[in-house]
């Protein structure tokens, strides 16, 4: 499940690669636009911007944009960046493994069997959408939006 963190996470960067002005965003402008709160949306940004996804710049004609074009920030980034692991079960995931204490051997184990099949589905969904892609989908299915 995703965290709260990641959500507002997620709907800052849709608002930045929906503003294909080329403008900057004040936080305020994206905790508005977004319904986030936002000192929270701070926190969020910097450590987004210390993840190279977004940039910044200070004082007048300041705030934010995203820092590499909007087809080449995943879904899947965000997530790691803000959650750590995709998958449901540590024996299973890529970056964080670890291994289960009560399991007697991993290779035989029916639930990492499945589990391993969630976080491949999750992490391949993950990892093909784009923030382009989303805002794309977003314009043809505004019902979904």
């Amino acid at each position: 499940m995703l965290s709260q963190k990641c959500k507002y996470a997620l709907h800052a960067l849709m608002a930045l690669a929906r503003e294909n002005s080329g403008r900057l965003l004040l936080v305020s402008e994206i905790a508005e636009r977004e319904n986030l709160p936002k000192k929270f949306l701070e926190a969020i940004l910097l450590e987004l911007n210390r993840n190279g996804l977004v940039r910044s710049r200070r004082g007048r004609g300041g705030g934010y944009a995203l820092a590499k074009p909007a087809d080449l920030i995943t879904f899947g980034q965000v997530v790691r960046i803000m959650d750590g692991a995709l998958a449901p079960l540590a024996c299973v995931s890529v970056n964080y493994y670890r291994h289960c204490d009560e399991c007697q051997d991993e290779h035989s184990c029916e639930i990492r069997k499945v589990m391993r099949r969630v976080r491949d589905a999750i992490a391949k969904e993950l990892d093909g959408t784009s923030l382009a892609k989303a805002v794309a989908d977003g314009k043809m299915s505004p019902e979904l939006g």
